[in-house]
């Protein structure tokens, strides 16, 4: 609500006291107060303030259409990954099937014929679920395929994508979740949710030969943030690049219910869940060419959310109807986050095309915070904006440019926690 809309409530609020209608000290308070940020400690500079003032700015909004605000998860409302919990979880207790007739390939149409072969090659067939637990060569070879996009051989896991739409490791998660049912899935996904909450900062946890990460906190600045946005009456969002039945387990830690949260969607047969996804606009369902990731958030949030259909949804957005505020912490979120018209929150991971363009900040509206929990460092050398920031649809590595199509130069990173002095 703008100062002239609140002027005017006040005023209509005093003229009804004046008759009698409604008690002077409901006319003297006025219009409810909009809500503000309770937690100070963590944001950097001015960051806090600023939200506030966008919070006061459409608190309460009276044109009928509620403000939206859009969260990626990973690492934005989270510390950690909670794919990646999920994911070793399913490892430490057998919980990934086999595809049929052992035919690694039908798992994702872009999993190279090398990685295939080597995952036909670690794990068993014929057996209702991989004994993962216990066969620390089918461990491995899922795990580095997952992780690093290669065999435990050092071979290219995945290929033939475009790199703005499909991140194909993340993708083949819920690929390798065919088989179960989605209450299923949401169940492992609780257990992984008790063990990484339970387990002290910085745990590490076995899966097949190697110490993976085995702790995920919330942040509480951001269930803060959360919190105050939906008092304010906005539209909070979850889009995020991990499946969309763990996100749903997660996001109601932070008061989203499942039906405000968008991640990687499985199609189905017979209720369980298949190894192929849905689709977004000019991508039909089982096509498996793009996810929540990058310009595929863009889609998903057009389409989900506003209601475009079609080639439509691929495009940008008339700015009244896009999100109000955007947070997000990796090069994955880069274009929903500028599609946000108002504020655009960035946690500081070092990563090369965010960084660019909210150190560039050509119109003022980006906001960059370090890390709530485990801060980077700051980087030592300037972000490459005018060389190879930009990661182009074929997976080149070239210059970030401008909306008018220049050259972003090379940005220093100067967001970061001060180190301690003692």
């Amino acid at each position: 609500m703008n100062d002239k809309l609140r002027a005017s409530a006040a005023a209509a609020a005093l003229a009804l006291a004046a008759t009698g209608l409604l008690p002077a000290a409901a006319a003297e308070a006025g219009p409810a107060a909009c809500p503000t940020l309770k937690t100070s400690d963590g944001w950097y500079g001015g960051n806090k303030a600023r939200i506030d003032a966008l919070i006061a700015d459409h608190c309460h909004d009276e044109d009928g259409r509620k403000p939206l605000a859009v969260f990626d998860w990973d690492n934005t409302v989270v510390k950690n990954d909670v794919g990646d919990a999920t994911f070793y979880w399913l490892l430490r207790n057998d919980r990934i099937r086999p595809p049929r007739a052992g035919d690694w390939s039908t798992t994702s149409r872009h999993l190279t014929p090398e990685a295939a072969t080597a995952l036909g090659e670690a794990c068993p067939t014929g057996v209702r679920t991989l004994p993962t637990a216990t066969d620390t060569d089918c461990a491995d070879e899922l795990l580095a395929v997952y992780g690093s996009g290669t065999t435990t051989g050092g071979k290219t896991a995945f290929t033939g994508y475009d790199h703005r739409r499909m991140e194909p490791q993340y993708a083949w998660l819920a690929q390798l979740l065919h088989g179960w049912t989605t209450r299923q899935v949401e169940s492992f996904a609780a257990a992984a949710r008790a063990e990484n909450l339970a387990a002290p900062q910085g745990a590490t946890q076995q899966v097949g030969t190697s110490r993976v990460t085995g702790w995920v906190r919330y942040y509480e600045q951001q269930r803060d943030l959360i919190g105050a946005l939906q008092r304010a009456g906005f539209d909070v969002r979850i889009v995020s690049a991990s499946p969309e039945p763990v996100v749903d387990v997660w996001a109601k830690g932070v008061g989203v219910d499942p039906s405000h949260t968008l991640g990687i969607r499985n199609t189905t047969d017979h209720g369980r869940l298949t190894s192929h996804l849905k689709g977004c606009g000019t991508v039909r369902d089982g096509e498996d060419t793009m996810i929540t990731y990058i310009d595929g958030k863009r889609c998903w949030i057009n389409q989900e959310v506003l209601g475009v259909r079609g080639p439509a949804a691929e495009r940008v957005q008339p700015a009244a109807r896009r999100q109000v505020f955007a947070a997000g912490d990796s090069d994955t979120d880069i274009t929903f986050l500028r599609d946000a018209t108002g504020l655009r929150l960035v946690l500081n991971r070092n990563k090369n095309e965010l960084m660019c363009r909210a150190y560039d900040n050509g119109d003022g509206r980006w906001i960059v915070n370090p890390m709530f929990i485990e801060p980077k460092k700051p980087k030592p050398t300037p972000y490459p904006c005018a060389t190879t920031g930009y990661t182009a649809t074929d997976g080149t590595l070239q210059p970030v440019r401008r909306a008018d199509g220049s050259v972003v130069p090379d940005q220093r990173d100067t967001v970061f926690q001060p180190t301690p002095s003692f």
